[in-house]
């Protein structure tokens, strides 16, 4: 098999293609010929050094694939397999998903929809299972409600947008001036500019009322900005601290500045002001095979009543790595970027 490793922490160029012999699936395991698989912020953080989940360097990243089965286990414990040779499924590795070959425990695979691609279903679960689950579960989005979206052109932040618009919600997106555009035909009411002052146009927009509903993957000063921000019973739910990144390899200091910007949350001050703070880790989910495999189904039905889209912006072959984390970086992403074995 072959499979792109970080081979030590630094820029893109650590990227390199390796092989491998193929693993073979044990018991309650199926065997995938991966198809596509789908890169996500996190990947890029582990990359410089700042992923502290991320297995030690070098190692293979990814948390989601999809392909073929062309192998299967024996049954487990007497439950018979779900899956047999060429089914066409996504993969939920936690890590290691940067493989043209991948082994996986059965109940982290999913059949595909019949009409779907293996680039749209590479596209679907990390950033689908982030919004969903933020939305669905721990925001508690209420229809017809405000939601600020950072980062909105991203995989995640478009799967926000689409899971909003089913539910006719007002949506302030966050993202450079070049994407405001794309996001206006993707639903977006109100496109603020990275660079801009996101909390006075917000409040101007609203009339000094804030919003329902704030998603933050930036992190630092954000955090607190958009708690302010929230209107009463309004709901803040952090799901990342890109804002540690200063760019393509590690700074220490920068990382640091920026976790001490992060604010701490009073059981009191919640309680007076009427608002709610959450965090999602979809990696430190993985775990909850029962809750994620019933959020996947409700995205698949989803899916297949033409509600959601995923939208894969370019995708680039394992020898092409380096340049598709250069592309994330840069920030000329809109929607899902992908890697092809």
């Amino acid at each position: 098999m072959r499979q792109v490793w970080i081979t030590k922490a630094g820029p893109p160029e650590v990227l390199k293609v390796r092989e491998a012999p193929d693993p073979e699936p044990g018991p309650g395991e199926v065997r995938i010929r991966v198809r596509a698989a789908g890169i996500n912020f996190a990947d890029l953080m582990a990359r410089v050094g700042l992923y502290p989940d991320a297995p030690p360097i070098p190692c293979v990243v990814g948390y989601e694939v999809s392909g073929t089965v062309d192998a299967v286990g024996s049954a487990k414990d007497g439950e018979p397999q779900t899956h047999k040779e060429g089914d066409r499924v996504f993969g939920m590795p936690r890590f290691g998903g940067y493989t043209d070959t991948l082994v996986l425990n059965a109940r982290q695979v999913f059949k595909m929809p019949t009409a779907m691609t293996f680039e749209e279903a590479a596209a679907l679960p990390v950033v689908y299972l982030t919004a969903y689950h933020m939305m669905m579960f721990t925001g508690r989005m209420r229809r017809r409600s405000s939601v600020l979206i950072h980062s909105a052109a991203g995989g995640v932040g478009l799967a926000a947008i689409q899971l909003a618009k089913m539910h006719e919600c007002t949506i302030f997106g966050i993202a450079s001036a070049s994407k405001h555009a794309f996001l206006t035909e993707q639903g977006v009411a109100h496109c603020i500019d990275n660079d801009s002052d996101f909390v006075a146009i917000v409040r101007e927009k609203t009339g000094g009322r804030g919003v329902d509903l704030v998603l933050d993957p930036v992190g630092g000063k954000s955090f607190s900005q958009g708690y302010e921000l929230l209107a009463p019973a309004g709901r803040l739910v952090a799901f990342g601290l890109s804002a540690a990144a200063s760019g393509k390899t590690r700074s220490l200091l920068h990382a640091g500045l920026q976790l001490l910007k992060v604010p701490s949350y009073k059981p009191t001050k919640l309680m007076d002001d009427n608002k709610a703070v959450s965090g999602v880790n979809m990696g430190h989910l993985f775990g909850e095979l029962d809750m994620l495999g019933e959020e996947f189904t409700d995205l698949v039905k989803l899916y297949e009543e033409g509600k959601i889209r995923p939208h894969v912006d370019k995708s680039f072959s394992f020898d092409e790595a380096p340049l598709a984390h250069h592309y994330l970086h840069d920030r000329k992403a809109k929607g899902k970027v992908l890697l092809i074995p």
